[in-house]
């Protein structure tokens, strides 16, 4: 790219994002992740830069007990924070995923809404702009008092990849732009004027988590433990299983600053080490602390948080394959980690961790696996004597949540007792079925099977219409 080529491109971006009225902050930090891409940067973290996290240095969870008392003190200075920008595009969802039913009828957002009430916490939702209309509206009709605070996330422009250029799409110029990753937080916080107006009602602490994991939960326990170390910034990780292998991992720096690599950050011949599941031990939750008067101090002297950049490409409009090749630019927020002096992590349990990233996950959580507790607290039963259960449904019928929802019509059947479901071809269920012990069900055949209500599943079941 020539220097004329690099001015004129700059040039049409910053008048395309202020046309938008998007805060000099946010055009700021675009350009610099824009430069970094045009010198070849692609935002890769190398094995030779970074090293492992040893058992010894992470804090545990079951050793925090200690703290409860004292975190229950702080929940006045702290903030709940959810990512509600998520469409679950890979559910095929076309709004907010936030807004799908995911407990006993209930949505993700009025269980969010009902364990801050419960706990008398603020509550933030950060919206992107395909979910912030959807959200308000639903919020009207919840009667959430004091309703969230909303704010919304920033967007960038998309980068055609041949021309390196403001890619355009006249058919729907809403495709032009992209969320830039969970990363865009901290900035938001600030342009929005949200960060200095809860300082200036004495909230110091956050906690931030994604508004699909319903384990993630505002703890005592980890809020306590957060303020006695006196630390900026907490992440909350968990031991890596074979099923977490493409999870960013946490790292650390040669100079001793920890970092969060994901999995597009590594370079590709380096995958099988990045897999390693016994190098790198601890994944991030995506749930993080963070002190809001660092976040405030650390804006003020940098201006723009230069987070490490991860680069996405995929076509401009995700559902035609055949539309043209873009760059999204975008930042994880769990990153921000290496930003911080003195930043520390957290292991956790698994119990913290229950995203809905699928289908299985939804019909993992909607079944007797879990309970939905008074206090709005997503808990595994404690009936169940088995470890995770495995699925492995077949993606033709039952990927997309409208496909899956019509075959189980009725609600999930009970999974208390199964190990590992698979299904193989069209199956829907009725009430009341109990699937128990390691079970395959296979229909062969191109019309939908139907499992009456009341069936006890197990072992193999050839299916027959």
């Amino acid at each position: 790219m020539t220097e004329t080529d690099r001015t004129g491109a700059l040039t049409a971006f910053r008048a395309k994002m202020a046309a938008e009225n998007l805060p000099d902050l946010v055009i700021d930090t675009f350009v610099h992740y824009y430069e970094k891409l045009i010198a070849g940067d692609k935002g890769l973290i190398a094995d030779r830069q970074i090293d492992a996290v040893s058992l010894e240095e992470i804090a545990a969870y079951e050793r925090l007990a200690t703290f409860e008392t004292a975190g229950r003190e702080l929940f006045g200075q702290t903030v709940m924070i959810r990512l509600n920008g998520g469409l679950g595009t890979s559910m095929g969802l076309q709004g907010p995923k936030s807004l799908i039913s995911v407990k006993d009828g209930r949505c993700f957002l009025e269980i969010i809404v009902g364990q801050a009430q419960h706990l008398g916490a603020r509550l933030c939702l950060m919206n992107s702009f395909n979910t912030q209309a959807e959200t308000e509206a639903a919020l009207a009709t919840m009667g959430a008092d004091p309703a969230p605070r909303l704010f919304l996330q920033n967007k960038f422009p998309k980068v055609d990849q041949q021309s390196l250029t403001p890619a355009v799409w006249p058919q729907n110029p809403h495709l032009e732009w992209n969320p830039p990753g969970h990363g865009d937080i901290f900035t938001a916080l600030h342009t929005v004027g949200l960060l200095d107006a809860l300082l200036a009602e004495g909230v110091r602490y956050a906690f931030i988590a994604n508004a699909d994991n319903l384990g993630a939960t505002l703890d005592a326990a980890l809020l306590g433990h957060f303020a006695e170390q006196g630390a900026p910034f907490m992440m909350e990780v968990a031991q890596k299983t074979p099923s977490d292998i493409k999870g960013g991992h946490l790292a650390r720096f040669k100079n001793g600053r920890l970092v969060l690599r994901e999995s597009a950050q590594c370079p590709k011949e380096e995958l099988d080490a990045f897999s390693d599941i016994h190098r790198y031990r601890y994944f991030n939750t995506n749930n993080i602390w963070i002190r809001l008067d660092a976040l405030q101090a650390l804006i003020r002297r940098r201006g723009v948080l230069a987070l490490p950049m991860i680069v996405n490409p995929k076509t401009i409009d995700p559902r035609d394959p055949d539309s043209p090749p873009v760059y999204q630019i975008e930042s994880a927020m769990g990153a921000a980690i290496s930003l911080f002096d003195n930043a520390v992590a957290v292991q956790v349990p698994r119990s913290r961790f229950l995203p809905v990233k699928k289908c299985a996950d939804l019909l993992a959580v909607r079944s007797d696996l879990y309970q939905l507790l008074p206090d709005w607290h997503l808990q595994a039963n404690p009936a169940r004597r088995l470890g995770p259960l495995k699925f492995d449904l077949d993606d033709r019928y039952y990927k997309r949540v409208d496909d899956f929802e019509a075959r189980f019509p009725a609600g999930a059947p009970s999974l208390l007792n199964c190990s590992a479901l698979t299904i193989h071809g069209d199956v829907r269920f009725e009430a009341d079925v109990v699937v128990e012990g390691s079970v395959t069900l296979r229909n062969r055949h191109a019309q939908q099977v139907l499992v009456p209500k009341g069936r006890v599943l197990s072992g193999e079941v050839e299916l027959r219409p």
